[in-house]
């Protein structure tokens, strides 16, 4: 069986990382924890869970730090988790599978879904795949100050392993896009990837001119990775929109058609425009093209499976009744029900549906 060893970093994780460490500490064969200057109980924790906890001295470098920890691990492969995320106990048996696996026919990258955001039932609204165990080897290496990636390189293969990223803090950390701001000042040119992450902390501390001006750059970029451009396009209408510039918003959009075959998010996108205007017909074509629309699960896109699924449903349900079609409102109601069977909004439909 593979040795796997487990390297985190952490710092004031004294609220989240028992219960990540308790979720996968059964099945890896070592545990290092790199702490970046906690004041809390975070390295007490983690001393119930292995003898191996290191101190770093934090210099706005994620991937330096993550690069330490991985020195550290001594496994065949090195596997990383944040403090706020856990391995689902359903989830144990496939990674001991793995683990059967990789001892017999070993590979370099093994990728994972990582699940972000949940519904009210705890199911995963938003996905995505991670580089997430990797063979120790000097190629494993972070990059990035800020959002560090590691490139997959040899042989990769995908795991139907869950991830679940079960964040307790609220709001968004002026951390993130203050290193992006120390990297500009200290004159750094930052790389397609990084200009598109900046350009997002912008939009999330509502600096909207600035990362209009940042997503643009990065949409011009001919290296510019196709599933960050199509994330752009949706970002830079969202800037559009909060400054209150409707058809700029839309054009944007539509430059994310000019990329690929749309996904379920721009199709839910573009279908909210219009039904926010009661332009009920338009509104039904994209929300039932989110229906008919191919994830890019294994491209590493972001996956949101509810544009996939229940939100056109329940909006097409609103679109046809308002056109007086209550039989195919009806059917899409149920057909949310189908994704989401405990939904109230799926039950409120019912008793309207149920009046006449």
């Amino acid at each position: 069986m593979a040795t796997i060893s487990l390297c985190m970093i952490v710092r004031d994780e004294e609220e989240t990382l028992e219960r990540c460490l308790q979720s996968v500490a059964d099945v890896v064969d070592e545990i290092v924890i790199v702490d970046t200057g906690s004041q809390d109980r975070t390295k007490q924790i983690a001393g119930r869970f292995t003898d191996k906890v290191y101190d770093f001295h934090w210099r706005d470098d994620f991937a330096a730090a993550r690069n330490f920890a991985f020195s550290k691990g001594t496994g065949e492969y090195l596997l990383w988790l944040d403090a706020d995320d856990i391995l689902p106990k359903e989830e144990k048996e496939k990674l001991l599978q793995w683990k059967e696996e990789l001892s017999e026919s070993p590979c370099d990258v093994v990728m994972m879904l990582y699940d972000v955001a949940f519904d009210e039932a705890g199911k995963a609204t938003f996905s995505y795949y991670r580089e997430r165990l990797l063979r120790r080897c000097p190629r494993a290496k972070w990059e990035g100050r800020v959002h560090e990636v590691i490139t997959p390189f040899g042989e990769v293969r995908y795991a139907d392993i869950h991830i679940q990223h079960k964040k307790e803090r609220k709001g968004y950390s002026e951390r993130n896009l203050r290193i992006y701001e120390k990297m500009l000042a200290e004159g750094m040119a930052l790389d397609p990837r990084e200009q598109f992450y900046y350009a997002r902390e912008l939009y999330y501390h509502g600096q909207y001119e600035k990362a209009i001006k940042a997503f643009v750059g990065f949409l011009a970029e001919p290296q510019g990775w196709l599933e960050n451009k199509l994330e752009a396009c949706r970002y830079l209408a969202y800037c559009h929109f909060a400054l209150k510039r409707q058809a700029e918003g839309l054009q944007a959009y539509l430059q994310g058609l000019t990329l690929a075959p749309p996904g379920g998010e721009l199709c839910c996108d573009i279908g909210k425009y219009f039904f926010e205007r009661k332009e009920w017909k338009q509104a039904i074509f994209w929300y039932e093209n989110a229906l008919r629309a191919e994830k890019r699960t294994q491209s590493g896109a972001f996956v949101q499976e509810e544009c996939y699924g229940y939100l056109p449903s329940i909006q097409l349900c609103v679109c046809y009744d308002r056109l007086g079609d209550k039989e195919r409102a009806k059917a899409y109601n149920e057909m949310a029900g189908v994704f989401k069977p405990h939904d109230e909004a799926v039950e409120k439909n019912r008793v309207y549906f149920s009046k006449g």
